[in-house]
Formats: structure tokens, sequence, C-alpha cells
């Protein structure tokens, strides 16, 4: 499904006598995946620069994955805010480019860098940043490409794919179910997600149950009332190792996932996937269209595109009109183990409020 590339090694200090391009997207995995296409474009114009990605230090093992970055400035906050510092040494970076969000804090941060030159977003409260006007309803693949597009450097949004892993999987074949998320919002009932891994156990399938730190005990609940055994769930206590999560993935006949960040990996590593969502429109944050994905969400006729609470602590209205018996339509719709619809793999080469993008 996937095809093997080896990766380069994170490098832990700078590279000597090597331009640097200084790139913050302090945010989640999901966010780091969309920003890929962005990620390759700047890397295919600027091969010789060393791509230096502000992000949380728990994301170096997806930051490597990518093969598009050489090294990780650790850098977060608490939710979707701006850090406050980067610990960028001497000298200044070429390049800052603010993948983030849009609006001073953001822009002043990099800007205390003294990059040469700074790419953001246009800002009234930060006039001296000249670049295209900020779109709320804009999917966030398009949004980062069009803002690169707009000082002069080719980016394409469906180039999303990262390389496959080289370690094998712990469960090859196996349909992935992810029942948890960032916020209750986005969480599909438990009792469903049972649902549909009891009946796809009946089938036939393997079925394996992956949880984030602190999601054992739902994981928990849909393995046993799914009638799984005991080592079909996957992390809980702690993520599931990055290396794994991937290989697993990668190998996986499908996932079936909430709008969190595992269906954004299914999407870069062209596993088939279903997505359920609920308070933000698959327009925003889906998968691409194609034969791998299915996006199932039921808004009301005069709803926008983000309609509920991404950060709610219920399950979205929208969200629960998804049946079990339309998840398990959804998955028998996806190509056959085999079949291959994703373009081939592009090589790394060929008062003022910052606003990251509202994320579900």
């Amino acid at each position: 499904m996937t095809e093997e590339t080896t990766r380069p090694q994170l490098s832990a200090s700078p590279v000597p006598d090597r331009p640097r391009v200084l790139v913050l997207r302090a945010l989640g995995l999901g966010d780091l995946l969309t920003v890929v296409p962005a990620l390759r474009a700047l890397r295919r114009r600027l091969p010789t620069h060393e791509i230096v990605l502000a992000a949380p230090e728990r994301l170096t093992g997806p930051a490597l994955a990518t093969g598009l970055v050489d090294r990780l400035l650790p850098a977060s906050a608490p939710g979707r805010a701006v850090p406050s510092d980067l610990p960028w040494p001497d000298p200044a970076p070429d390049l800052a480019v603010d993948l983030h969000g849009n609006g001073p804090p953001s822009h002043l941060l990099l800007q205390r860098l003294r990059p040469r030159r700074l790419m953001a977003y246009a800002h009234p409260d930060t006039p001296g940043i000249e670049g295209p006007v900020w779109r709320d309803d804009e999917h966030e693949r398009d949004r980062w490409c069009r803002l690169l597009s707009w000082y002069g450097i080719d980016a394409d949004p469906t180039e999303v794919r990262i390389p496959s892993p080289a370690a094998p999987s712990p469960a090859p074949g196996a349909v992935v179910v992810h029942p948890g998320a960032d916020a209750g919002a986005r969480c599909w009932p438990p009792e469903r997600f049972a649902a549909v891994a009891r009946e796809l156990a009946a089938r036939g399938h393997r079925v394996v149950v992956t949880a984030g730190a602190g999601e054992e005990t739902m994981a928990r609940y849909v393995a046993t009332h799914a009638g799984l055994p005991a080592d079909a769930v996957l992390g809980g206590a702690a993520d599931v190792p990055f290396d794994q999560l991937t290989a697993l993935v990668a190998h996986a006949r499908c996932v079936i996932v909430g709008d969190t960040g595992l269906a954004h990996l299914a999407t870069a590593l062209g596993t088939p996937s279903v997505v359920l969502f609920g308070p933000v429109a698959p327009r925003l944050w889906g998968p691409p269209a194609s034969p791998l994905h299915r996006a199932l969400w039921h808004p009301d006729a005069d709803d926008a595109a983000r309609p509920g609470d991404a950060h709610g602590t219920q399950p979205d209205e929208r969200l629960l009109r998804i049946t079990p018996e339309e998840v398990l339509g959804a998955v028998g719709s996806l190509p056959e183990p085999g079949q291959s619809w994703f373009p081939s793999f592009p090589t790394a080469g060929s008062g003022p409020s910052s606003r990251s993008s509202p994320r579900p």
C-alpha cells in the first residue's frame, strides 16, 4: 500500500554552514500532518537549507517521519496558544515561516528572532508584514499552501504523503478502531465503536483498538463490549510509540476514527479510513477526496463549516447522527487490499489575538 523510504535522522544541533529556515507549528499531530504539503514545498524550493520545526517535543517522532525536517526546536503552549519564547541560538534564521496561525503573538514571536525574511498572513496589527489575506473558511492544507504560493513557492495541497515505516506492523491487516479524541465533542460514543468492532470481528476481521495516554478506560470498554481479547488494545497508559503506531496504520486494512490526529496519519500513509465528523465540517479538516477515504457528517441544512463547539465536553449532535450501520457500510465500500488509489510518493526534493486555525 505504501512505499518504503529511508528516513533521515533529526539533528540535535544546528548544521554548520547551512542557511536555516524556522517553521513555527507548535500544535498537535494532526496539525503537523496537515502542513506536510507546505513543508514539502519548502524542502523542494530550498534543498540546501536546514529546516527547523518549532513544535512540541512529543512530535519529534512524527517530524522525523515526514522526512522533510532536519531538526525540531521544542516549543509549546497550552491549548492552541502561541509559545511565549523560542530557544533559538544565534545567528538569526534566514527565513521564518508562520504556519501556526495569524496575528501579532506568532508574528512578533518570530520577528524577535530578526529573520532576514518572514512569511506570514497579513494582519492589521502587524502592518509591516505583507502577506495574503487570512480566510476562515478554508481547508487547513489549502491555507498553508496558499500562503507559500503567495510568496512565490509552488505548493500542492495534495502532496500529503509521508514515507512508510520500515518497522513491521504489530497487527498487519487489522482494522484499527480509535475511539478517542482531544475533546468530548469529537468522541463518538464508545458503545457505538464497540458495536462496529464486534460486527467486524464477527465478519472475520482482526480488530485492534488504539488509545492515547489517558484513554485506556475508553479503549478497554470498546474491546470488552466487542468481545475482543485484552491484547487487542494498544496504548492507553501511554501513547503508542510513534514508530509502532505508524507501522500499524501503514499496514492496516482500514482505520475507523473521529476527527483527530490518527485520521490525518491514515491520510498521510495512504491507508483507507472512515472518519466521523461532528462540530467541524470535513471540508475544513477532512481527508482528500479519494476512494480511500469516507468522511461521514450530517449537518443541518443551514449549518456553517463550524456549527458546533470543537472543544466541547459532550458529543456533538451531528456526530451522534452517525450510526454503526452507516460506519459498517462505509467500511464495506472501501477499496479491497492491494488496490492502489494514491498518487505516487513525491520525494522531498522533486486587541490583537493570534489565531491558529480552529482545530476540532
